[in-house]
């Protein structure tokens, strides 16, 4: 099943990527710039986009710790919006995909989260967010099997991704998403 939708979600990028690709400019456009374990790129849509999904994201987490979980789930729903267009926009990014499929996952939408998980991972292996975050979403759909094989890809980071996710599995620590 999952392989399935996994298809066609890459079809449906792929469709994307060549509809929204004419006279747009290229992805690689020599703008990109590391910040940690995330590619950023200045001075493009994709930035705009992309930063204005990751405040809502961080505004839905903070209303999720304070229980406002109603609040928090427009917020998640805003955030998946403005990562659509930007995915539209710049296909097969990894941190798109991560924050995609967080948004998915926020919004129960469980089997969608995994998918662009997987997708992200397939770019970008050793993606340190996507990794934790899908080691996460295994937790929380209890596949621990699943969570420690993503601990064992963290383990060579030596991050604290690696011992956030560790102590999720142990059952020490809940789950900050």
């Amino acid at each position: 099943m999952i392989k399935k939708k996994l298809f066609s979600v890459l079809i449906i990028c792929f469709c994307l990527s060549t509809s929204y690709s004419v006279g747009a400019e290229s992805a690689d456009t020599g703008n990109e710039e590391r910040e940690g374990d995330k590619t950023v790129l200045k001075g493009t849509k994709v930035t705009s986009e992309y930063e204005k999904a990751e405040k809502m994201i961080f505004a839905g987490k903070k209303l999720e710790k304070k229980n406002k979980l109603n609040k928090a789930k427009i917020k998640y729903g805003k955030a998946y919006e403005y990562l659509i267009k930007a995915n539209r926009e710049y296909p097969a990014q990894p941190d798109i995909l991560d924050y995609l499929g967080f948004t998915s996952w926020k919004l129960e939408k469980n089997e969608e989260a995994e998918i662009y998980y997987l997708l992200g991972l397939d770019i970008e292996p050793n993606h340190i967010r996507l990794n934790e975050h899908l080691g996460e979403h295994y937790v929380a759909t209890k596949r621990i099997n699943k969570a420690n094989k993503i601990l064992k890809v963290l383990k060579a980071c030596n991050c604290k991704e690696y011992f956030e996710l560790k102590e999720i599995i142990e059952g020490t620590k809940k789950s900050k998403y």
